[in-house]
């Protein structure tokens, strides 16, 4: 009976000792995902047949309390970090090692080799530095402006590593969108972090969620990246957040910044191969315009 292979599906997630222990965060994204797609939709698309089984009902009731505990570890998980993090104990290599534990930067490394985007790396990161509701954009986006797409997290360990950020530097996200950019900057390499952002919304977000962790040395600024001031900017970082003119116009303010201190780019996506194109600056990695992969550039 297909109910019974359901029953049995459910019992096995329940019943695995080991996807309740705290560590075993990866464990529990693939269960999740698992009851998600092998059991509910299951489920729900049997119950959208004629005369379903009667069972269908308490078996989904099943997997959607199932899934809710593992969910609870998981936010009981990120509100004991968070503490941690507004107390300043979770900081440079005590928040990678943090990050080790319970992800592993041994398959952060091999997803930057493959160019494979969003996984359980993406899912911690959102759950412990992401701390409210999605908001909406409230202001129309220019033709040039691109839509916001969140940057993987691998990539932006890999930036701190190849940067090797300090705590003199000040570094730039332009186009910072939700803030997770930043705001991880900062906890990796206790570098002051700021995000250039144009829609108001994605800023007061971005400025709850570093308030909420108490961190000092991060802030959003709600303004056009052409207008923006750029005067202590040693670092910076687009993850290709608009196109066309606008792009001509912000890489001719970092190059006037150029002039008077040598700074460090960072790229990924399309506008790789545009800033790969500029005369003042040395490219430093061998990626060529691949789309997903860190550009890294230095003024010279």
């Amino acid at each position: 009976m297909v109910t019974d292979d359901i029953r049995s599906n459910i019992e096995a997630v329940e019943k695995s000792t080991t996807l309740y222990q705290e560590k075993n965060f990866a464990g529990r994204v693939e269960a999740i995902d698992y009851i998600e797609l092998n059991v509910i939709d299951r489920i729900e698309g049997l119950l959208r047949t004629n005369h379903p089984p009667a069972e269908l009902i308490p078996l989904k009731q099943l997997a959607e309390s199932v899934k809710q505990q593992l969910e609870a570890i998981d936010g009981a998980l990120f509100q004991r970090l968070r503490v941690d993090i507004r107390k300043g104990d979770c900081t440079g290599t005590a928040f990678k090692d943090l990050v080790e534990d319970y992800v592993g930067l041994d398959a952060i490394s091999s997803r930057q080799q493959d160019g494979i985007g969003y996984d359980s790396l993406d899912l911690f990161i959102n759950g412990l530095l992401l701390v409210q509701a999605l908001p909406l954009e409230t202001k129309t986006r220019e033709p040039e402006m691109v839509y916001y797409q969140q940057t993987p997290a691998r990539i932006i360990f890999e930036l701190v590593e190849k940067a090797h950020l300090t705590g003199d530097d000040v570094f730039y996200d332009l186009g910072s969108g939700l803030g997770h950019v930043p705001i991880l900057v900062n906890l990796l390499s206790g570098a002051t972090a700021k995000g250039i952002e144009f829609e108001p919304t994605y800023c007061g977000y971005a400025r709850t969620c570093a308030a909420d962790l108490n961190l000092s040395r991060v802030e959003f600024i709600n303004a056009d990246a052409r207008a923006a001031d750029y005067a202590e900017g040693t670092v910076f970082f687009m993850y290709t957040p608009f196109e066309g003119r606008i792009l001509q116009d912000v890489l001719a303010k970092l190059r006037e910044e150029s002039r008077r201190r040598r700074i460090r780019l960072f790229t990924v996506g399309p506008c790789t191969s545009y800033v790969s194109q500029q005369s003042w600056l040395t490219r430093a990695d061998q990626h060529g315009d691949h789309l997903v992969k860190l550009g890294v550039f230095s003024s010279r």
